[in-house]
C-alpha cells in the first residue's frame, strides 16, 4: 500500500479528514509553516494536500470542491498530471460540483482587487500551504483538493462565511475514499500503446468536413447527429458553432447541413432536398461502400442479411438502401429466421469485431451456402487494424483502458476484443474516467482509442498515468496507416 501522507492546516479540517481514516499530518496556516511541516513528510511515497480554500472564479460556489491540475508558487509551478482521475472520482463519489484548473498559494488572505488580479492570470483557487508543500515532494506525485469557503461575491470576511464555511466542512467530509484510493493506484508500472490507435481516415475527413464548412460559410451548420461518436469532438465542434440536431425538421430551410460518418438513407437525401438544404456529405466512403453493395444486391433480386446492432446510425442508413430487400441480423436465431425463398447475400456494418461478423457469417453460408458476401470486407481497415493492436496489447497488460465515448461501436468492440485477449478492459471517455481502483497492483497498463477518439485525449489520459508514478512507455505496432479520402467537392479549397 502507498505511503500516503495528508496536509490539512487547520485543526478543524485535520479532524474531518481524520474521520475518513486518513493519515493526516497538520501543518499549521501560512507557507512558513508548511515549510517547517514539510520536513516531516520524507518518508511518504505520495503527498496530499487538502482543506479550505478561496475561489477566485466565480464559478466556484460555496460547497464546492476544487482540485488543482498546478500549483502555482513563488517563482515556480509544480504540475498536477493526476488530477483528473482523482477529481472524476470525486465527482462520482460525493455528490459534489467539482471543479478543476490552477491554483495559487499567497501568505494572506487576499480579497477584492488582488482576488480579480489573481483571477486575471487563470488562477481559479487560492490557498496559503499548496505551494512549498508540493515544492519539498520532489518527484513524487501530489494531489490538492480544496473544499470552496470563500468566493468573489461571498468574501471571507463576512457574515456569509459561516454558511460557506459549514457547507465546505460537509464535503471536505467526503473526500477520504477518493484520496485513498488515488494513493493507492500510485506505483511504477508499464504503458503499453496499442498502434495504430485513435482517429482514422474518415474521422478525420468527417470533422473537417465540419470544420471547413465552418470557415467557408459561417456559423452556424448544422450537422445531422454527432458527425462522428464522441464527445470531445462534438462539443469542440459546438464550440465553434457547429448546431447539432436528430432530425432534419429541426434545421431552417436553406441552411448548411453536413450528414454525419454514418450516413444516411435515401429517405433522409429526399427530405433534406424538399427542404431546400445545402447538404454537405461526410459519409466515410467505406460506409458507403456498404450502401452501393445493399443497393447492387436488392437489384439482384437477393434478399440482404445486414450483420450489425439494432439502433446504430449506420445500421439505419443501410437499412435504408433497400428497406423491402434488407433484414438485420444480430444473432444465430436472427439467421434461422431467414426466408428461403430467395437467393441471400450478405454485409457488415462497419464497426464490428471481426469475431463476431464472421461468426454471424459463418452460420448464413452454413444455412444458404450459395450466399454472397461482400466483395472486399465490409468491416473497415481501421476497426481491423485497431482491434489487431489491442489483442496485441491485452496479452502483456494486467488492466487494458480503451480511450472512446460510450455510443462508439468500434471503441466498445475494443473493450470485448481486449477481454477475449486475456485482459480486463474498460472503456473510458477521457482522464476523468481514469477507474483509480483497477489501478492498484496494474504494473502493464494497455492504452488504446477507438477510430473516432482524438489524440489529443488519448495523450491526457497516457500523462495521468505518468503522473501516478514511474512509467515505462513502451508501443506496440501491427501496421502503419496511409489511407487517405479525398473531400467532398462542396469543400474543396
Amino acid at each position: 500500500m502507498t505511503e500516503l501522507a495528508v496536509c490539512a492546516a487547520l485543526g478543524i479540517e485535520a479532524r474531518a479528514l481524520a474521520r475518513g481514516g486518513l493519515p493526516v499530518v497538520r501543518t499549521g496556516a501560512g507557507p512558513a509553516r508548511a515549510r517547517k511541516a514539510a520536513a516531516r513528510l520524507a518518508v511518504a511515497d505520495a503527498l496530499a494536500v487538502a482543506g479550505f480554500g478561496g475561489a477566485l472564479d466565480e464559478r466556484l460556489r460555496p460547497g464546492d470542491l476544487f482540485v488543482a491540475t498546478e500549483i502555482r508558487g513563488a517563482g515556480a509551478t509544480v504540475p498536477c498530471p493526476a488530477a483528473e482521475p482523482l477529481a472524476g472520482l470525486l465527482e462520482r463519489t460525493t455528490g459534489a460540483t467539482v471543479h478543476r484548473g490552477p491554483l495559487v498559494t499567497t501568505d494572506h488572505i487576499v480579497t477584492g482587487r488582488e482576488r480579480a488580479a489573481l483571477a486575471a492570470t487563470g488562477a481559479m483557487a487560492v490557498d496559503m500551504e499548496s505551494a512549498p508543500l508540493a515544492a519539498a515532494a520532489g518527484d513524487r506525485p501530489v494531489a490538492v483538493v480544496r473544499a470552496i469557503v470563500d468566493t468573489p461575491d461571498r468574501p471571507l470576511l463576512s457574515p456569509a462565511t459561516l454558511t460557506g464555511g459549514t457547507a465546505a466542512l460537509r464535503r471536505l467530509r467526503t473526500i477520504a475514499p477518493a484520496l485513498r484510493a488515488w494513493a493507492d493506484a500510485i506505483g511504477p508500472r508499464r504503458i503499453l500503446l496499442a498502434s495504430p490507435r485513435s482517429f482514422c481516415a474518415g474521422v478525420e475527413r468527417a470533422i473537417e468536413i465540419v470544420e471547413r464548412a465552418l470557415e467557408m460559410h459561417g456559423p452556424p451548420v448544422y450537422v445531422r447527429k454527432q458527425i462522428v461518436h464522441n464527445t470531445h469532438v462534438v462539443n469542440g465542434l459546438a464550440r465553434r458553432g457547429a448546431v447539432f440536431v436528430d432530425e432534419l425538421d429541426e434545421v431552417p430551410p436553406g441552411a448548411v447541413t453536413v450528414f454525419s460518418a454514418h450516413g444516411v438513407a435515401p429517405a433522409v437525401r429526399a427530405e433534406a432536398g424538399r427542404l431546400g438544404l445545402r447538404v454537405i456529405d461526410a459519409t466515410c466512403p467505406l460506409v458507403a461502400k456498404v450502401h452501393a453493395e445493399a443497393r447492387r444486391h436488392a437489384a439482384r433480386g437477393d434478399l440482404v442479411a445486414l450483420i450489425g446492432h439494432a439502433g446504430h446510425e449506420e445500421v439505419e442508413g443501410t437499412l435504408g438502401e433497400a428497406p423491402a430487400s434488407t433484414v438485420l441480423v444480430q444473432t444465430p436465431a436472427d439467421v434461422a429466421a431467414l426466408p428461403a425463398d430467395r437467393p441471400v447475400a450478405y454485409l457488415t456494418q462497419t464497426t464490428l469485431s471481426a469475431d463476431e461478423a464472421d461468426a454471424l457469417a459463418a452460420e448464413i453460408t452454413r444455412r444458404f451456402p450459395d450466399a454472397r458476401g461482400p466483395h472486399t470486407d465490409d468491416i473497415c481497415y481501421a476497426t481491423t487494424n485497431r482491434q489487431r493492436a489491442v489483442t496485441r496489447v491485452a496479452r502483456d497488460a494486467d488492466l487494458v483502458l480503451v480511450v472512446g465515448s460510450a455510443n462508439s461501436s468500434n471503441s466498445r468492440r475494443l473493450v470485448e476484443v481486449a477481454e477475449q485477449a486475456g485482459a480486463p478492459a474498460v472503456l473510458i471517455d477521457g482522464p476523468a474516467d481514469i477507474p483509480l481502483d483497477r489501478l492498484r497492483g496494474a504494473r502493464a497498463v494497455g492504452v488504446t482509442a477507438g477510430a473516432s477518439a482524438p489524440p489529443a485525449v488519448l495523450d491526457a489520459v497516457v500523462a495521468a498515468l505518468r503522473g501516478l508514478g514511474p512509467a515505462d512507455l513502451a508501443e506496440r505496432a501491427v501496421t502503419v496507416e496511409t489511407t487517405e479520402f479525398t473531400l467532398p467537392k462542396e469543400v474543396r479549397p
